[in-house]
């Protein structure tokens, strides 16, 4: 059922392969480079990972692999607690709403965007498959960052007339 490929990348993530010249060059440079940072980083353009291009697709796919390399352990950290405080504050909204549309339409947002942000950093980090999913906001890329945004933007415009909806 599985592409070659694809089951390439699934033996790869449990051990059974190891291909470092191949399949398994985007992950083992992405652990190294994450590896790298240390408790507070390198410093901002200063990791040697990233800044010599050793992780490809080092702006898109594997962007958490440079905030890891260079603002370290505590960096990561704060960013995943500002990401957990938008996805909390996103529920939040959701659980405020009138109409039963807006409250799903909010409970959908926040999926998609825990969705996204779960699989990113796992799959960077080694705990998921490489899939190329782009982690929200913070991925170049600008149809991945304008349909968050439209997403995102669609659930605060329903926020905004939450009152005038009587169910």
């Amino acid at each position: 059922m599985l592409s070659p490929h694809h089951v390439k990348r699934i033996n790869i993530l449990l051990g059974r392969e190891i291909d470092p010249h191949g399949a398994g060059y985007n992950l083992i440079q992405s652990k190294i480079a994450i590896g790298s940072g240390g408790f507070f980083g390198k410093g901002f353009l200063d990791g040697t990972q990233t800044r010599f291009d050793f992780v490809p697709e080092q702006s898109t796919d594997f962007i958490f692999c440079t905030i890891g390399e260079e603002w370290g352990f505590f960096g990561s950290l704060i960013f995943i607690v500002v990401f957990v405080a938008l996805l909390i504050r996103v529920i939040n909204l959701a659980e405020r709403q009138r109409s039963t549309f807006c409250r799903i339409y909010g409970y959908g947002v926040a999926s998609v965007l825990f969705v996204h942000f779960a699989i990113n950093i796992g799959m960077t980090i080694g705990l998921a498959p490489v899939i190329g999913i782009p982690l929200p906001f913070i991925s170049y890329g600008g149809s991945s960052l304008i349909g968050f945004t439209i997403l995102l933007f669609i659930f605060l415009n329903l926020d905004s007339y939450r009152l005038q909806i009587l169910r």
